[in-house]
């Protein structure tokens, strides 16, 4: 008597682990909901209402959008943009300008630390003191540069000491210059950990294989290191892009309340309850960010990467 054998099919998934994948899902999915989505949607219907001195009027409305364009469809009679047409185009060249700073330095020292380090021990050395000025609060690290870039500071002394200049550089502090210094001391940091992570995971026998190609070091570099970090550069842009295009303590502080953003903007409007006025910037602001960040996931699957 023959017995006939069926092949076995892939188990039955069992109900019960759904359930249990979903219920796991719950608590990040509630935590999302509730802090950026329900926020998100308020910040959003808030900008289409209208406002008075004194309430909110829940309605809906385009005016606060108008509002901030208005006057922009032609040149001042000095030849400039409209307000807030300037000031938007004042925060993407500060985010443009720290972002090609921060990518170039954050690169260096992650190279640095990945391929010129060989001692795990020394390369958390290391990191912890890049991390050493996070110890501190962002405004205390912004003064700090105050006693050194002010007029009487530590480097107009130095430079004046020298006889390189007769009298004290202005441009040093409450500046573009100073601004931009400050961006790039604060926000390194997050620029330097995803393109290190992204590095610490190229095959070093691919270095080695490129070597014995007779690749020099500049041409591993550029083929094969820098393709390899893409990963780490954008996720590493994404954090600097989106921190600068939304602060406003930086630029007040650093730049002596003289130079206007989009965030000072909204900062402003929202100390004088004008809050539909800085929900539609909030949201402008947000949609080119969005954008932002859209374009530079084309460039790599994040997802795929990670």
């Amino acid at each position: 008597m023959s017995t006939t054998t069926t092949p076995a099919g892939p188990p039955a998934i069992s109900p019960t682990r759904t359930v249990k994948a979903w219920w796991q899902a719950a608590p990040f999915t509630l935590v999302f909901v509730v802090f950026f989505l329900i926020p998100l949607a308020l910040t959003v219907m808030v900008s289409f209402w209208n406002f008075n001195e004194y309430e909110l009027i829940p309605g809906f409305t385009l005016r606060n959008y108008a509002a901030i364009f208005e006057g922009c469809s032609t040149l001042t009679e000095h030849g400039d943009f409209c307000v807030s047409l300037s000031t938007y185009l004042s925060t993407l060249k500060f985010c443009l300008l720290v972002w090609a700073i921060t990518l170039v330095v954050g690169f260096a020292v992650a190279y640095f630390l990945a391929f010129h380090v060989r001692s795990p021990g020394m390369q958390t050395l290391l990191f912890v003191l890049c991390t050493v000025p996070f110890w501190t609060s962002n405004v205390i690290r912004m003064i700090s540069w105050v006693p050194l870039l002010g007029r009487n500071g530590l480097v107009n002394q130095g430079l004046m000491g020298m006889g390189v200049i007769n009298e004290p550089v202005e441009w040093l502090l409450f500046s573009d210059f100073s601004v931009v210094l400050a961006f790039v001391h604060l926000y390194t940091m997050f620029m330097i950990v995803p393109i290190f992570n992204s590095m610490m995971r190229i095959d070093r026998s691919l270095l080695e294989a490129a070597s014995d190609s007779g690749a020099s070091s500049w041409q591993t570099l550029w083929n094969v290191i820098v393709p390899l970090s893409k990963t780490g550069i954008i996720i590493g842009s994404i954090f600097v892009i989106t921190i600068v295009m939304g602060d406003f303590v930086t630029i007040g502080v650093m730049g002596g309340q003289q130079i206007a953003s989009v965030g000072k903007i909204i900062q402003v409007q929202t100390s004088y309850l004008q809050f539909p006025l800085a929900a539609a910037n909030a949201v402008i602001l947000l949609a080119i960010v969005l954008m932002i960040i859209w374009g530079l996931t084309r460039l790599v699957d994040i997802r795929k990467e990670l």
